[in-house]
């Protein structure tokens, strides 16, 4: 397959929700303000999506939006527009309302909580080079479980063919991927999508159905910051990993 290259310039960062899992912390700090490894996770992601050029950032909000707004004013890149929710959207929804700002072609949309490291090359500049906008509406950045520092299934999310293709798992069934929460999305995905809160599950089920889900594995550390727990996992692991190599 001949793959179009051509790369999105425009993203959207999911940080809107309440954080619940990481009670009491999100009480009084949103969940993407959290730090990790001595820079919070939002930061963490705008980074990487200024790493990769990407010039115009979407973030939506909703519980302690004035703190997330006031701190996201600090960055002069990338350009961030905010979407604000009178009710919480979920994924699908909140990125529904924000299409009017996204555009008309593919864009990322990354999770406000998620935490990676690169491999040799950048995961977003390879989900831009996998992209085909022929054959996907949506490509998933996939991380193996038994790789995901922090996770606490074990069951996972997918099965991916050979050919990069996506299947659900389905009910008792163990899947060797889980979604890494970053992923490029087709606007068309949400021609035939609900109005008010909806998961973006709902669009995957409909693109696999279509058989235009599709998926990557990433080829760096990745790091599930859900719950207290788990954020103590990751900072161990990110201030392990930054530890210089004993080379005697």
């Amino acid at each position: 397959m001949s793959a179009d290259v051509r790369r999105p310039s425009k993203a959207m960062v999911l940080a809107a929700g309440f954080g619940k899992r990481m009670r009491p912390i999100t009480e009084s700090l949103p969940k993407p303000l959290i730090t990790v490894g001595g820079r919070t996770l939002i930061d963490r992601i705008l980074d990487h999506l200024e790493k990769s050029e990407i010039k115009s950032v979407v973030v939506n909000l909703h519980h302690l939006a004035d703190s997330l707004e006031t701190h996201l004013g600090a960055r002069n890149q990338p350009r961030i527009t905010f979407s604000r929710e009178e009710e919480i959207l979920e994924t699908g929804g909140g990125v529904k309302q924000a299409l009017p700002l996204l555009g008309t072609d593919p864009f990322y949309v990354i999770n406000g909580d998620v935490c990676w490291v690169d491999g040799l090359v950048p995961a977003l500049d390879r989900l831009a080079q996998v992209w085909d906008e022929n054959h996907m509406d949506a490509l998933l950045l996939l991380q193996p479980v038994t790789l995901a520092v922090g996770y606490d299934g074990w069951r996972g999310d997918f099965i991916m063919a050979p050919d990069g293709r996506l299947t659900r798992r389905c009910e008792r069934q163990i899947a060797p991927f889980l979604f890494a929460g970053v992923q490029i999305l087709h606007p068309r995905l949400f021609d035939s999508a609900p109005e008010g809160p909806f998961s973006l599950n709902l669009l995957y089920d409909i693109a696999q159905e279509a058989g235009r889900l599709w998926g990557m594995r990433h080829d760096g550390e990745w790091y599930h910051v859900g719950t207290p727990t788990a954020l103590a996992e990751a900072e161990a692991a990110i201030h392990q990993s930054s530890k210089p190599a004993d080379t005697r």
